[in-house]
């Protein structure tokens, strides 16, 4: 597993052991990535702050910080995978803008510790319960951490259909690739289809 793109392409990552933790494929972590730089043209990532929910490796974030974030937190309570993570930020050197939260992911969005401009979830596939529980609060409750104009993406199962709504949270685009599918919510309306395709098989 490598970054993708931005100032640490082809640097390289590891992941946890076992199957606990299932980090997003370098494709489909392209796909995300290509459809976040169209969103903003010419400016790509730079200057925003991004959350990595159920953060595993961490492998997004640090994509969305080698892509010119501002910063990433990352919010994961597994030990192993907690770890890997600080692992994989201390050999990239991102400590400075990076944060990491031990903590499981309903108590940090309660907690409401900043405002975030994206923010993605990948919550383990047979934990399916962690998504309305997760989107619910963003769309609710936890709708204080969403800067204006935040973007909210949910990684899951192509068969697994999320909700077209969670509170305040509106499905606007949703691209399936392979086994896997990306929801994206935002607080707007819905998006015109100018991102890439989503690679259908």
């Amino acid at each position: 597993m490598r970054v993708i793109g931005g100032e640490l392409r082809r640097r390289v990552l590891k992941a946890p052991e076992g199957m606990a933790t299932r980090p997003t494929s370098d494709r489909l972590r392209e796909t995300l990535f290509n459809v976040l730089a169209a969103r903003r043209e010419g400016v790509g990532l730079d200057g925003l702050r991004f959350l990595d929910l159920y953060a595993g490796s961490g492998a997004v974030g640090i994509e969305a910080l080698s892509r010119g974030a501002r910063e990433a937190v990352f919010v994961e309570k597994a030990a192993g995978a907690l770890k890997v993570l600080k692992g994989n930020i201390d050999a990239l050197d991102l400590g400075p803008r990076s944060r990491v939260q031990s903590a499981g992911v309903g108590s940090f969005l309660r907690s409401r510790m900043g405002r975030f401009d994206l923010v993605f979830l990948d919550p383990p596939y047979e934990e399916a319960g962690e998504y309305a529980a997760a989107l619910g609060l963003l769309g609710g409750e936890a709708a204080g951490i969403l800067a204006d104009g935040a973007l909210v993406v949910a990684e899951h199962r192509r068969r697994d259909r999320l909700a077209e709504q969670y509170g305040a949270l509106r499905r606007t685009r949703l691209l399936e690739q392979g086994d896997a599918g990306l929801s994206f919510y935002s607080t707007g309306r819905a998006e015109p289809e100018t991102s890439p395709q989503s690679g259908e098989e």
